[in-house]
């Protein structure tokens, strides 16, 4: 089971809570002093575990595109069981704090590097396949943590049993290739060459030759000679620079909504759990839709659908008197499903957007700014006290603005991923692509159905 933009299990808001009814975590407060003025400490677990998220992400961002996506991968995993399993028997708040700080910085590797080695190895026709439904196991794995949750009512035990199934992930691992797009961008023609022959094998393709796989590994090379990318390249060059604050934008808006939303609305009448899983099960018919959509609409039109459409949502439950409770829990079910729809939107396009050489560094990058948009969620919320409605008029305008930016994002729908900045620097300048590009799109479309 793997998390990627709502990693906060369910234990996590139920730390706080002490009842003896089955169905609700034990969390004994007086364990760890936690009451009276230190109460409010319970809340702060999912804040300094978003810390970890916000970290993670900018460090792993910079070690996929430098040690490669497939190490970094597995070092995820083993950071996420070391410190996720150790947190469960934790003897102290501050210990289990700190633990959990570096379980969230360990799944953010694990959320931006599978998505990007995912789309890294799949041709054009099929990113939008691998990059979408591939993430129904998000949404699968989500609705079993409802049902994890509801059985095991021991927080400590249930940390171990939602820990586990990495077990399992480590073990996939062995049959992960490494990218060939990152191993022909940095001089690895020859170990590029042996994942290559396999996937045409699997594929029932024509093996590339030696001889191609060195030509576009002496391309990628020749263009990233003498260069160690890092963040700064993300704003060196004008569209770079123009594309990296686009899309940060966008990123903070569809955090920012899609927590606002999760945070705002705390069931239909139902115990945490049963409103868990259908907000988990919502999110089931929003991929399979933007699935459909993104290959008729493209990737632009659908980020920027997604988000003014889930705004709307909000803002017609502005209006919408509060004992219509049916009407606004559709409403808000329809505005959850939009919000999970551009989140999912917004993966794929990010890494289309962005170029091989610095594709990770992106990832980490907008990952940092939805995390920024995470935080500040909940302190949106809190603007109850000033006026009713504030907060849901503030969700509502980063909901439309963040949509009505990613309109001036390029469309990426049937287009080859960029390699190099150059590759980002010319397009619209120059009709032509790279030789890299070039070559290296005409390999991936002719397996046709491209998989490891």
């Amino acid at each position: 089971m793997c998390y990627h933009h709502n990693e906060v299990p369910i234990y996590q808001e139920a730390l706080a809570r002490k009842k003896n009814n089955r169905g609700t975590l034990h969390f004994n407060l007086f364990q760890w002093d936690l009451v009276c003025d230190r109460k409010s400490l319970t809340k702060t677990t999912s804040t300094i575990f978003f810390f970890g998220v916000m970290f993670g992400a900018i460090a792993f961002g910079y070690l996929c595109d430098k040690y490669g996506r497939r190490n970094t991968l597995l070092a995820s995993y083993i950071m996420v069981i070391v410190f996720g399993f150790s947190s469960a028997f934790a003897d102290s708040y501050i210990l289990f704090a700190i633990l959990r700080f570096f379980t969230g910085f360990g799944l953010a590797g694990i959320s931006i590097n599978s998505v990007v080695l995912s789309i890294e190895w799949v041709d054009t026709g099929h990113r939008s396949f691998i990059g979408v439904i591939g993430s129904l196991a998000w949404s699968v794995g989500n609705m079993l943590l409802a049902g994890f949750a509801f059985l095991v009512t021991d927080w400590r035990k249930l940390i171990v049993t939602v820990t586990a199934p990495l077990g399992f992930a480590v073990l996939t691992w062995w049959w992960i290739p490494e990218s060939a797009r990152w191993l022909l961008a940095n001089g690895n023609a020859e170990k590029a060459q042996i994942y290559l022959d396999k996937c045409a094998t699997f594929n029932k393709r024509h093996k590339l030759s030696r001889l191609k796989v060195e030509t576009l590994s002496n391309i990628e090379i020749l263009e990233k000679q003498g260069k160690n990318y890092t963040y700064l390249h993300l704003f060196r060059t004008p569209k770079m620079r123009q594309l990296a604050l686009l899309s940060g934008i966008v990123w903070y808006g569809v955090a920012s909504t899609y927590y606002g939303i999760s945070l705002k609305i705390s069931g239909f009448g139902l115990n945490m759990y049963l409103t868990h899983f259908i907000y988990a099960a919502i999110e089931v018919p929003a991929k399979l839709m933007i699935y459909c959509f993104l290959n008729i609409f493209g990737r632009r039109v659908c980020q920027a659908g997604t988000l003014i459409l889930t705004g709307s949502c909000i803002a017609v439950n502005i209006f919408i008197p509060q004992d219509l409770w049916h009407v606004r829990a559709v409403i808000a079910i329809l505005g959850k499903g939009l919000s999970e729809a551009s989140f999912t939107t917004v993966f794929l396009y990010t890494t289309e957007l962005y170029p091989t050489v610095i594709r990770q560094n992106a990832l980490g990058y907008t990952s940092f700014m939805s995390r920024l948009g995470v935080s500040v969620a909940p302190l949106i919320l809190l603007l109850e006290d000033v006026w009713t409605l504030l907060p849901q008029i503030i969700i509502c305008s980063v909901a439309i603005v963040s949509g009505l930016v990613s309109l001036l994002l390029p469309e990426t729908l049937n287009a080859a991923l960029p390699e190099t900045i150059d590759d980002v620097e010319k397009s619209g300048k120059n009709p032509n692509i790279s030789p890299a590009e070039e070559s290296l799109d005409v390999f991936l479309q002719s397996k046709s159905s491209t998989s490891i």
